[in-house]
C-alpha cells in the first residue's frame, strides 16, 4: 500500500479505463479524488473515454460526487442506476454525448460480487417487464447508445435477465481509517456499501484500488472485526481530513447517531406538522397495522417519512434501507440512507439479496406517474434523467407495495382543517395518466399475490385484477371535480368507494383520536 496525494491518485486513471466509485446520495463518497480527477480533465484533458459503474445516486444535485465525471470526453460510457443527483451526467445524456445505461441497483451491488468471483454476470428476474427488458429499451437512456448490453433468456421454463459482468479497471472508495498494511476500517461511515466485493472486482479484474480516508494509524491497531477492507487489497490510500471532502455526507460534517457511537431518545424526535405530505404518509402507515411487526423498506422523499409516522404513533417494526441500514429511524431530505440508532448495518448487495427473495412484507416508494395498469415511472420525465435506484429491485419483490406521491404535477394550495381536506388551487395534471413514458416497475412481473396501492393525499387506488382503481377520497373535497375529472380513461371505481379515515387529517397523532 502506499500514500499519496488526491492530485497523485487521478492521474493513475488511464484513458478508456472502466472506474467504479462508492457513495450513496452524499454518504461514502471518495470526494477529494473525485474533485482532483475533474481538475486533472479540465487542465490537461485526460483521462479521456471513461466507461463508469455505480449504483446509488451519488451528489448533490449539482457537480459533486459523480458529477465531477460529467464532462464531454471525461466520460464515455455510464452505467448506473441512480441519475438524479449527478445532473451534469444526465445533461450529457440527453444531449446524446455519451453511451447512457440504467441497471437496477440491486443488480449492480450483486455484480460486483460476480466480477470478483469470476462469474459471467447476474442472472435475475429483476427488470423484466420494465425498460430495463431487452424487449424494451434494454436500459438505454438515449439514441447514442447501441445494443442494449442486458440479454433476455430462459432457464428451467423461466425467463430472466442476464446482466453481464465487466472487469474493473480502478475502484475508488472510502473509508475511514486506515493502518500501514493498508486496511481499512470504516467506523465512522453510515454505512460500507460494497466497498469490500468493488475492491475485489478491481482485484481480481488486474485493476486497482484506491481508498479516501480520514486517517492512518500504526500497524496491527485496528481491531480484524472492525477491518471492512483487508490491506492486501488495496494499492493506495488518499488521506483527506477536510469536513467539506470527507464529512458523513454532503451536509453534516459528522452524526454519531447514524454509526451508532451514540444513540438518541426516540421522544426527542419531533414529529412533522400537519401537511398534505403528512396525510400520505399516515395513509401509508396504515397498512402497516394489520402486520405483526413487519420488515419494510423506505423510499427517498415521502415515503422516508412513513418511519417517522410509525415511531410517532409507537408502531413496532423493522426498517431496512437500500443502503444496507436495518432498524432505527430514517433520515429523511438530503440525509436519506442513513438512520438513527440502527439496529445493523450489512453489505448493500446483502440488503437487496434480502429484498430480491422477498423478504420485505411491504414497502413504501415514491412515483412520478402510474398508468390504468399499474405500471410506475420514477425513471425519466420532462428534462430529468433520474433512473431507477433500487425502485425495480424492491416494486417486484416486496409482498405488499404502496407508491407514494401527489396527485397533482406542479404548484399546488391545499388546506387541511376539521378533519378535511380543501383543494385551494390544483396542480396542472395528474399524475395518473393513460401509459407511462418509461416503466421502472411492471406489476405482471411482481411477485405472485402483491398487493399494489397507490397512495396520494386525496384518492387511494388499488390494483384490481390488472386495473387502477379508485377505493378512498380525503373528506371535504369534490370527488368530481378534484379527482374523477382528472383521471384518464381506464381507472375504475370500486364498488365500495369511501372516505379516508379522518384521523389522518388530525393535527394530534391518530393513536389519540381512536382512544
Amino acid at each position: 500500500m502506499q500514500v499519496i496525494s488526491a492530485r497523485e491518485a487521478a492521474h493513475l486513471i488511464k484513458d478508456g479505463s472502466t472506474v467504479t466509485s462508492s457513495g450513496f446520495s452524499g454518504y461514502c463518497h471518495p470526494e477529494a479524488i473525485s474533485a482532483a480527477v475533474e481538475e486533472r480533465f479540465l487542465a490537461e484533458a485526460a483521462p479521456r473515454d471513461l466507461t463508469i459503474v455505480f449504483g446509488a445516486a451519488i451528489g448533490d444535485g449539482a457537480g459533486r460526487g459523480m458529477g465531477h465525471y460529467g464532462f464531454e470526453g471525461l466520460t464515455r460510457r455510464v452505467i448506473a442506476a441512480g441519475w438524479r443527483a449527478s445532473p451534469k451526467l444526465g445533461e450529457l445524456a440527453l444531449a446524446e454525448k455519451i453511451e447512457a445505461h440504467c441497471w437496477p441497483q440491486g443488480v449492480i451491488a450483486q455484480l460486483y460480487r460476480a466480477i470478483a468471483a469470476g462469474q459471467p454476470g447476474v442472472i435475475t428476474r429483476i427488470g423484466l417487464g420494465s425498460f430495463m427488458d431487452p424487449r424494451k429499451a434494454g436500459g438505454r437512456l438515449n439514441k447514442s447508445t447501441p445494443a442494449s448490453l442486458i440479454e433476455m433468456i430462459t432457464l428451467r421454463g423461466q425467463e430472466w435477465l442476464f446482466y453481464p459482468a465487466l472487469p474493473i479497471d480502478c475502484a475508488i472508495l472510502r473509508g475511514t481509517t486506515a493502518d500501514e498494511d493498508g486496511n481499512i476500517a470504516m467506523e465512522e461511515e453510515a454505512f460500507w456499501l460494497d466497498a469490500l466485493s468493488s475492491a475485489q472486482a478491481a482485484h481480481n479484474s488486474n485493476g486497482i484500488v484506491i481508498v479516501q480516508v480520514k486517517r492512518l494509524v500504526p500497524r496491527g491497531s485496528l481491531p480484524p472485526g472492525g477491518v471492512q477492507i483487508p490491506g492486501f487489497l488495496v494499492d493506495y490510500v488518499v488521506v483527506c481530513d477536510r469536513p467539506d471532502q470527507h464529512g458523513v455526507n454532503f451536509h453534516e460534517s459528522d452524526n454519531h447517531a447514524y454509526t451508532g457511537r451514540e444513540r438518541v431518545a426516540a421522544h426527542t424526535l419531533t414529529p412533522a406538522p400537519l401537511t398534505p405530505d403528512k396525510v400520505i404518509q399516515r395513509r401509508a402507515f396504515l397498512e402497516m397495522l394489520p402486520l405483526d411487526r413487519p420488515v419494510i423498506n423506505l423510499g427517498i422523499g415521502i415515503p422516508a417519512g412513513v418511519g417517522g409516522i410509525a415511531n410517532e404513533e409507537r408502531f413496532p417494526y423493522d426498517v431496512t434501507i437500500e443502503s444496507g441500514v436495518v432498524g432505527g429511524v430514517p433520515a429523511d431530505g438530503k440525509a436519506f440512507g442513513a438512520a438513527v440508532n440502527p439496529a445493523a448495518i450489512i453489505p448493500q448487495a446483502a440488503q437487496f439479496d434480502f429484498y430480491d427473495g422477498g423478504g420485505l412484507d411491504i414497502a413504501f416508494l415514491g412515483m412520478a406517474e402510474v398508468d390504468v395498469t399499474g405500471a410506475v415511472n420514477v425513471s425519466r420525465f420532462g428534462n430529468a434523467v433520474v433512473g431507477v435506484g433500487g425502485f425495480t429491485n424492491i416494486a417486484q419483490s416486496a409482498k405488499r407495495i404502496c407508491f407514494l406521491g401527489s396527485f397533482s404535477v406542479g404548484s399546488t394550495e391545499i388546506d387541511i382543517a376539521d378533519g378535511k381536506l380543501r383543494i385551494a388551487k390544483d396542480g396542472k395534471a395528474c399524475k395518473i395518466v393513460p401509459e407511462v413514458l418509461l416503466v421502472s416497475s411492471d406489476p405482471k412481473a411482481a411477485v405472485a399475490g402483491q398487493r399494489e396501492l397507490v397512495i396520494t393525499e386525496r384518492a387511494v387506488f388499488e390494483l384490481r385484477e390488472g386495473r387502477l382503481t379508485l377505493i378512498e377520497y380525503a373528506p371535504g373535497i369534490d370527488l368530481k371535480a378534484d379527482v374523477l375529472d382528472r383521471l384518464p380513461e381506464g381507472v375504475a371505481i370500486a364498488d365500495d368507494l369511501s372516505l379516508m379515515e379522518s384521523r389522518l387529517f388530525a393535527t394530534s397523532a391518530m393513536r389519540d383520536e381512536v382512544q
